[in-house]
C-alpha cells in the first residue's frame, strides 16, 4: 500500500472494539500509520506488540497507560511505547489517536 496520496474518503474503517474502529492511513514494510476513532469510555485495553509505536492525540481526551506510568493526555499530546511495553488507553472524551508504528503491523491488514 505504498500509495503517495491517500484520501480518507477512500480508506476503510474496520470496528477493531466496542466504541472503537481503525483507519489504515498508510504503509509500506517499514512504517504503518493508522487512524483510531474512540468513543467516549472505549478502553484499548493494555497490550504489548514488538513494534515502536508512537502516538499523536488528534482530538479527545484519554488515559494513557505506558508501563508503570499514567497520564492523562488530550488534542496535541503523543506518547511512545516501545517494543514489547504494556500500553493502553481509556477514552475519556470521545477523540482520535493516530498510531504510527515500526516496523508495519502485518496483523492489521492479515
Amino acid at each position: 500500500m505504498e500509495k503517495i496520496f491517500i484520501p480518507n474518503s477512500q480508506s476503510a474503517w474496520t470496528t477493531v472494539g466496542e466504541g472503537m474502529r481503525r483507519q489504515i492511513a498508510g504503509y509500506n514494510d517499514q512504517l504503518m500509520m493508522v487512524k483510531v476513532e474512540f468513543q467516549q469510555g472505549s478502553v484499548g485495553a493494555v497490550h504489548k506488540h514488538p513494534h515502536s509505536q508512537a502516538s499523536y492525540v488528534a482530538s479527545g481526551k484519554f488515559e494513557v497507560q505506558v508501563g508503570d506510568e499514567k497520564m492523562t493526555l488530550a488534542a496535541g499530546d503523543c506518547f511512545f511505547a516501545a517494543p514489547n511495553v504494556p500500553h493502553g488507553t481509556l477514552c475519556l472524551e470521545a477523540g482520535v489517536l493516530v498510531d504510527v508504528f515500526s516496523p508495519m503491523r502485518n496483523d492489521f491488514v492479515a
